[in-house]
């Protein structure tokens, strides 16, 4: 090689990479999308694929459901169990116990005609839990046990004719009582305005149902569930063999012995919600012989629309409404197509059905060997029928209704007031759930992983060795794959080639800027802005900041927005010789966002299901650009960008290191407690509970699985997602774990004089300790 060849070559290698931007990145596409579009573009893209997900889950559910299965076969019973879990009907029942109750003004008997008389009951379900309605008593013959179920918007009293608000042809727990049938009818939580006086609660448009859901999802529980348990706990009382409880009296309660139920026949019936229940309760139940369900059956690829107490994780994953009646296997189903109550709202509406909707649904029903076969009451033309018309009841050759309507004996009575009782129960239920929650996730991760840490004792000497590292890792393992496919949730859906698309959107003195598009799955991608700093040498490999944007942001306003949360700190590291990248998640568009969670639940995905496989493909693109370390790729995130921080990096260990600014909390009481105000359970934020998640995962666990990887804390001491006390509370754990594994210069708290934004002072010097790059010289 000649010496000006040499001298040439040399000066090529010393030239900055970047000095003379293009247009386009190397080995790309150029991108030719607007700018301004490319956000909703991506949202779009994302509804476009979770609801061909949601429609693929219906043919893929039948690997759960074995045709040749009998009757109690393992299968079934795992359906059953499954169920079971996602509704939140977990916990064991109490003994039974029914108590008649009442005082002068409102005594324990309410009514009684000619043919039965009335009670005010409350009976056990849990141990802190109880359920309350009316009880109905035939004079002569029982004929039938009943657990009647109203629609969330009914009483016990309409139902019976004790109060105005159903015609008399409506009236059908009245029916039945007048034709020898002994009725158990609780009040079932109403889908109503929450009654409040906070103003801040108000502007949240809760009702009393998503009130209980919006803390009981988080716990692993559900309104649902709830009143499925209330259910059954009366059909324990029904199946309960012992002496005739005693004669009401005031404030006395049900003892001794019940006499076994004989041959007397116990069934579930109920229209609207109590439909659902009673759907549900039957099928988890094998010993209810019968269920009508009115008002309620239908196809549920669309349960995504209905209102929001509604949401169940992952049930159409493995359930349709078919196949919770294939769990009938021990007795009858009779399913009427009935009129609906109708219900608006932001968050999700009821409208009565096509009967061709309910009939096709019907016939998906697999009725198993030596199991009755399920009824249709319908209409001509598909019309609906009822509600509980007689054939439903199975009254058709029944006396017709008299005349004598039951006159309610309380001078003072409110259903108001036992509403709010039965309101009050629940949420105390949760709360009591949500303050034992913490020693519980202990329980279950970290002493699981390390139970050396349960031997506590008191220690005096001023210097203690550590663990060992390795071991908590190994360990953790089993628990990062839990996060990512139980709490997170992961699609069944091979990621695309990367296909990178690029354009250059900005360039100042020190810097450029290129949009970057990668594909994920066919309608969905991956955007953001990446950032390369002008001196990159030829050759070189520079750690990256991956800087994530909060709620409603995009990746400009971390560059050059102006934006005082930001502080476009992607363009400050970027002046300080980092590269970054600022990736576009999909908690934007308000609603829209909250519906694509909603959706994605439905299939045991979430809003994160998403970012996490974006987020994966940005890191494999990333970790293939010459000038990029794919070694050193940390993460930086705000707000929404903060949660992201304690999500995606924890499951991507492609992430080397993790700083959560402006969320770090102890999530389970900023989601799910009630009684503090910086709670989203006073929020517009329908969208933060996540299942189960109170019981598993909070902030201090999701770190843990950054071990042995650095993670750090930005928090201004005014920022209002929390308080001092908490986060403190919440760090103080991670902080001690990585000390006892001899990580303690790993982690990291920085409190600023500040509020909800990115302070970048000990931030970015925990990123050039970390990553290894140095920092500028003090001006």
């Amino acid at each position: 090689m000649s010496r000006t060849l040499s001298i040439l070559v040399l000066c090529l290698s010393l030239a900055p990479a970047f000095a003379d931007a293009p247009n386009a990145l190397l080995n790309t596409t150029p991108l030719t999308w607007p700018e301004e579009d490319i956000s909703a573009r991506m949202m779009d893209g994302a509804h476009q694929f979770v609801e061909r997900k949601i429609a693929e889950a219906k043919d893929n559910r039948q690997k759960f459901w074995p045709p040749s299965a009998a009757p109690g076969d393992q299968a079934l019973e795992s359906n059953r169990q499954r169920l079971g879990t996602i509704i939140g009907a977990l916990d064991q029942r109490v003994v039974p116990s029914l108590e008649r109750f009442g005082d002068d003004l409102a005594p324990a008997l309410v009514a009684e005609t000619t043919n039965y008389r009335v009670f005010q009951v409350r009976w056990s379900v849990l141990e802190d839990l109880t359920a309350e309605g009316l009880f109905v008593e035939p004079k002569g013959d029982t004929i039938r046990k009943i657990v009647f179920l109203p629609d969330c918007n009914q009483t016990p009293e309409q139902c019976l004719g004790l109060a105005s608000g159903l015609p008399a042809d409506r009236q059908a727990a009245r029916r039945l009582a007048e034709n020898g049938c002994q009725l158990l009818i609780p009040v079932v939580i109403e889908r109503k305005p929450l009654e409040t006086d906070d103003p801040q609660v108000k502007r949240s448009n809760q009702t009393s149902r998503e009130w209980l859901y919006r803390q009981a999802y988080h716990m692993g529980r559900h309104p649902i569930g709830f009143e499925v348990q209330k259910t059954l706990a009366a059909v324990d009382w029904f199946f309960w063999e012992g002496e005739a409880p005693a004669e009401p009296a005031l404030s006395k309660k049900a003892s001794g012995r019940r006499q076994p139920p004989g041959n007397l026949p116990v069934q579930v019936i109920g229209y609207g919600e109590g439909g659902l229940i009673a759907l549900y309760a039957a099928a988890l139940d094998r010993r209810i012989d019968s269920a009508v369900v009115s008002g309620y059956f239908n196809s549920r690829e669309s349960t995504w629309s209905e209102p929001l107490d509604r949401n169940i994780w992952s049930f159409l994953s493995r359930f349709g409404d078919a196949e919770i009646a294939s769990l009938i296997s021990s007795g009858k189903l009779t399913i009427e197509h009935a009129e609906a109550a109708p219900y608006t709202s932001t968050k999700g509406d009821l409208k009565t059905v096509s009967g061709e909707s309910v009939r096709a649904e019907f016939n998906r029903i697999h009725v198993r060997s030596g199991s009755a076969k399920p009824s249709l009451i319908i209409g001509d033309n598909n019309e609906p029928r009822g509600p509980l018309c007689d054939e439903a009841l199975g009254l058709k050759d029944a006396k017709p209704l008299s005349s004598e309507l039951p006159q309610d004996r309380r001078r003072k009575f409110d259903p108001r007031d036992r509403q709010r009782r039965a309101l009050a129960d629940i949420e105390r239920h949760i709360q009591t759930l949500l303050r034992r929650s913490e020693q519980l996730r202990e329980k279950n991760f970290l002493l699981k992983v390390m139970p050396e840490f349960g031997d506590a004792k008191w220690n005096t000497e001023k210097s203690l060795p550590t663990r060992s590292a390795d071991k908590f890792i190994e360990g953790a393992k089993p628990f990062r794959e839990k996060f990512a496919a139980e709490a997170i949730g992961r699609f069944d859906e091979p990621t695309l080639p990367l296909n990178p698309r690029t354009r250059k959107i900005l360039e100042t003195e020190k810097w450029t800027a290129y949009d970057v598009v990668l594909d994920v799955w066919p309608e969905v991608f991956a955007w953001g802005a990446l950032v390369v700093p002008k001196d990159i040498k030829l050759g070189e490999k520079r750690p990256v900041v991956v800087c994530q944007h909060g709620r409603n942001g995009l990746p400009r306003m971390l560059i050059d927005g102006n934006e005082t949360a930001y502080n476009q700190f992607a363009a400050r590291l970027a002046e300080r010789g980092f590269i970054t990248f600022a990736p576009h998640n999909l908690y934007r568009g308000e609603d829209r966002y909250r519906w694509l969670n909603r959706k994605a639940n439905t299939i045991g995905a979430t809003l994160f299901s998403f970012i996490v496989a974006q987020h994966d493909q940005i890191l494999r693109w990333l970790g293939e650009q010459p000038f990029v370390d794919g070694n050193r790729i940390a993460f930086y995130g705000l707000s929404y960008g903060g949660e992201t921080a304690v999500r995606v990096p924890p499951i991507l260990e492609k992430y080397c290191l993790s700083i959560c600014s402006g969320d770090f909390n102890q999530w389970t009481t900023k989601v799910a407690s009630t009684n503090q105000p910086f709670s989203f359970m006073r929020t517009i934020e329908w969208e933060m509970p996540y299942w189960n998640w109170g019981q598993t995962f909070d902030y201090a666990e999701m770190a843990y699985l950054m071990v042995p990887r650095p993670f750090m804390v930005e928090r201004g001491h005014l920022d209002m997602v929390g308080r001092d006390p908490f986060v403190a509370h919440e760090y103080a754990k991670v902080r001690w774990l990585y000390a006892q594994l001899g990580l303690a210069d790993k982690t990291q708290i920085e409190y600023f004089q500040g509020g909800h934004s990115i302070h970048g002072h000990a931030t970015f010097d925990f990123l050039h300790k970390h990553l290894n790059w140095p920092a500028p010289a003090p001006e």
